[in-house]
């Protein structure tokens, strides 16, 4: 909704963060499970890779997996982490836990709460609430 008036307010929103994965199937399966998002393209990708878009109707994250034995350079062009906001951080850790990942580096803070957990392909995700 934030994303909508911001919009509306005539400021830049977020469309997409585009990560380099290990597992972009993977990583996919987690946002759709732990946050509700759907798949909304998938096919090939620069260098015969393969990319799939997460996310909601507004905005995803497009996750790229290179082909095997394609040498991308380490982190070059990776965000330090992709950050949702969430309703209810409480519901969404433990649905994080479900899944099999550890949460860490909780903190409270002004204006919110938040905590981290990082995916099985190296991707790190920072989960935060201001409600």
């Amino acid at each position: 909704m934030q994303d909508v008036l911001d919009a509306a307010a005539g400021q830049a929103v977020l469309e997409h963060v585009n990560v380099t994965t290990s597992s972009a199937r993977e990583t996919a399966d987690l946002f759709c499970q732990v946050f509700g998002w759907h798949i909304r393209w998938e096919g090939p990708a620069k260098s015969g890779g393969r990319s799939i878009h997460v996310g909601t109707d507004g905005t995803y994250v497009a996750l790229y997996t290179p082909p095997e034995g394609l040498s991308e350079a380490a982190g070059v062009g990776q965000p330090n982490h992709v950050g949702v906001c969430v309703r209810d951080i409480s519901a969404t850790e433990t649905k994080v836990r479900a899944a099999g990942y550890e949460p860490y580096a909780h903190a409270d803070y002004e204006p919110g709460r938040r905590f981290y957990f990082r995916d099985r392909g190296g991707v790190e995700i920072e989960v935060v609430s201001y409600e």
